[in-house]
C-alpha cells in the first residue's frame, strides 16, 4: 500500500483511491457494479477486482469491461469476502482504500463527496463512512444506518460500535494507514466482518459519519445478511475477539449475547438461546424484562423453567 496521505493542511494532497470489488459468481451483476465505480466523478483510481475462485469466467467479464484502470486478481481458493478483501487490500497502491460488492451500485459522486469531506476534517479523523439506500424487492426500501443517530467524532466510537454497527465498507473511504497492515478482515467471520473489523478500526482512527446515501444495495437470495448461522458465527466472533474489552463493558457484553441467542433460537438452538440470555441478565438485570416477556417465554419453552442457584 502507498505511503500516508500528505497534511491535509498542505496544498497538495494525493487522492489516488483503490478501489477493491471481491466477487464470486457474480457474474450478472458484476458489470454494472463495476461501471458505478469506473463513472465517478473522481477519475483518479484503480479498481482492482479480486475472483473469488468462482467456477464462472469473471476473468472475461472483467476484462470486456476495457477500461485500463481496472486490474484483474484471480485467488486460487474460494476464502469468503473478508479473505478475498485482503487480498485487494495487499495489490493496492491508492492514497485511499475503497470498497465495492458486486450487487452494489456507487451513486456517481460518492469518492467526490467523500474525499471532501475528509479535506475539511480533523487529521484524526481517517476514515469517512455513509449511507446505503436497500432494496429488499420492488416495494420495500430502507436507510442504512438509520439517519437516526450517526457516529459522532467526540463520543467513545469503541463503545458505540460494540452494541451498534455503524459502518458498512462499502459504504466508506479509507485513508492509507488508518489501519495497521492489509490484513483487515477476519477471514473466519462469513458474515458480520463488517462489524467486526469496525470495531478493531476504532481503536486505531477516529471515523466520522455522513448520512447521506451514497450506494444503492439491493438483498438477493444469495447475500450474507440472508444467512442465519453466518450472522451467528459473527456474532460469537466478535464475543470472543474483544473478550478482554468486553469484561469491563457488561451492558455492551449483554446486549451482543442478546443478539447471539436471537439467532441461536431462529436456528432451533433454544436451550443455547435461553442460556445466553441468562448471561446477559447477569450482565445486565434489567434485560430480565426479555425473560419474562410473553413472546420470549412461548418461544423458548419457558414455562415451566427457573435457573438454578448458580445462575445458570
Amino acid at each position: 500500500m502507498a505511503a500516508n496521505a500528505a497534511l491535509r493542511t498542505g496544498a497538495f494532497m494525493p487522492n489516488f483511491v483503490s478501489v477493491i470489488l471481491p466477487t464470486y459468481n457474480r457474474s450478472h451483476s458484476l458489470v454494472a457494479a463495476m461501471n458505478s465505480v469506473l463513472i465517478q466523478s473522481h477519475k483518479d483510481l484503480e479498481l482492482i477486482v479480486v475472483d473469488d475462485a468462482s467456477s464462472e469466467d469473471i476473468e472475461s467479464v472483467v476484462l470486456g469491461v476495457g477500461d485500463t484502470r481496472v486490474k484483474y486478481v484471480r485467488r486460487t481458493q474460494n476464502g469468503g469476502a473478508g479473505a478475498a478483501r485482503n487480498t485487494g487490500l495487499a495489490h493496492a497502491t491508492g492514497d485511499y482504500i475503497a470498497f465495492q460488492d458486486s450487487d452494489d451500485i456507487w451513486l456517481p459522486n460518492k469518492l467526490e463527496r467523500q474525499l471532501q469531506l475528509l479535506a475539511s476534517l480533523p487529521e484524526h479523523v481517517r476514515v469517512v463512512t455513509g449511507a446505503k439506500i436497500v432494496y429488499y424487492g420492488p416495494t420495500r426500501t430502507l436507510q442504512a444506518p438509520p439517519p437516526a443517530g450517526p457516529l459522532r467524532i467526540d463520543e467513545n466510537q469503541l463503545v458505540r460500535l460494540l452494541t451498534e454497527n455503524r459502518i458498512s465498507v462499502q459504504n466508506a473511504l479509507f485513508q492509507t494507514g488508518c489501519f495497521p497492515g492489509t490484513n483487515w478482515f477476519d477471514e473466519c467471520a462469513s458474515a458480520n466482518e463488517d462489524w467486526e473489523f469496525a470495531i478493531r478500526l476504532a481503536q486505531h482512527t477516529t471515523i466520522y459519519e455522513d448520512i447521506e446515501p451514497v450506494v444503492l444495495g439491493f438483498i438477493s437470495a444469495d447475500s450474507i445478511s440472508m444467512n442465519d448461522r453466518r450472522e451467528l458465527i459473527g456474532y460469537l466472533r466478535i464475543l470472543r475477539k474483544n473478550r478482554a474489552i468486553l469484561r469491563q463493558l457488561k451492558l455492551q457484553r449483554s446486549m451482543l449475547m442478546i443478539g447471539a441467542s436471537r439467532y441461536f433460537l431462529k436456528l432451533g438452538k433454544r436451550s443455547t438461546a435461553r442460556k445466553f440470555l441468562v448471561a446477559s441478565f447477569l450482565d445486565n438485570p434489567p434485560n430480565i424484562r426479555l425473560l419474562i416477556s410473553p413472546v420470549v417465554k412461548r418461544a423458548m419453552h419457558l414455562g415451566s423453567w427457573r435457573p438454578n442457584r448458580a445462575g445458570a
